[in-house]
């Protein structure tokens, strides 16, 4: 339970980004490739468990002194860091065996994501924005890998979208750890002294209208192989200026110590707010 705890399941819903390509390219109601996109969302999940547990094995030390990151297995010392170590080694080479078998191209991504990370752990976090212009392309990645999974073509406004909203988000996640080590005093990453409150918010103001203008010209300017097309997707807009804007408001003043994920997946405007804008898109793709 303590090795699933420091997985953290409830992040991986940041890899529903693996099963973008299947919806959009119009094979969601395709058995075999919705299996496959399955497989890779799975596999995927795994390895970012392995990325959680990584930085929790090299961040141990931090960890223990902030006041919710002390109470994860490894900083409580619930799951030692000899069983933690090993469990990393043991899921790495399931993982990365069980993506070559799906596909190879697929487990080059993977390993190309892994490695990334293993970056950002040991010397990309450090680097103020450049921090969250490698969790960005992590998102990037995931869109890889799970249209390699399934052999269809990436959009470029689908890879372009992804990466400016994956961009705000990062940064929304920086400026809800800046504020709460102002509000406690302790500062849980050293890159944090690197940002400024104003400054951050300012970016972030930013990457959020690069964001909705980049969507709003996929709608009415964007083009698609598949059969619908992306002028069809305009009832969605305003759900995406909600969405964006919702985040704003959570980043800014839920300083709890809860994770801008946890905080998402808690506020039933946000959630309810996705799910309309899931179900619209379903309809206007699938339900034409």
């Amino acid at each position: 339970m303590q090795l699933l705890l420091s997985l953290r399941p409830r992040q991986w819903v940041k890899n529903l980004f693996v099963l973008a390509p299947l919806v959009f390219a119009e094979h969601a109601a395709d058995g075999a490739l919705v299996v496959r996109a399955a497989a890779a969302f799975g596999l995927f999940s795994l390895l970012s468990g392995c990325v959680y547990l990584l930085n929790d094995i090299v961040d141990v030390e931090s960890d223990q002194a902030h006041p919710v990151k002390r109470h994860r297995p490894i900083a409580s010392g619930r799951l030692p860091l000899s069983q933690a170590r090993l469990a990393l080694a043991i899921l790495i080479l399931l993982t990365v065996g069980a993506s070559f078998a799906l596909d190879l191209r697929f487990a080059a991504v993977g390993l190309a994501y892994f490695v990334l990370n293993v970056g950002y752990s040991f010397a990309l976090k450090h680097i103020a924005f450049i921090d969250v212009l490698t969790i960005a392309t992590g998102f990037i990645l995931r869109l890889f890998a799970g249209a390699l999974a399934i052999d269809v073509p990436l959009s470029l406004w689908l890879g372009l979208c992804t990466f400016l909203l994956a961009t705000y988000l990062g940064l929304g996640k920086r400026r809800h750890e800046l504020l709460l080590s102002l509000e406690t005093g302790v500062r849980s990453r050293k890159v944090l002294s690197a940002y400024h409150p104003r400054s951050l918010s300012l970016v972030m103001g930013g990457f959020c209208v690069a964001t909705a203008a980049a969507y709003g010209a996929y709608v009415m300017l964007g083009e698609t192989l598949a059969s619908y097309s992306p002028s069809t997707l305009w009832p969605t807009i305003p759900c995406v200026l909600v969405g964006l804007g919702r985040f704003y408001q959570l980043t800014s003043r839920d300083v709890t110590g809860s994770s801008p994920t946890e905080a998402m997946l808690t506020d039933w405007p946000f959630v309810l707010n996705i799910a309309v804008w899931t179900g619209l898109v379903v309809w206007v793709i699938y339900l034409p």
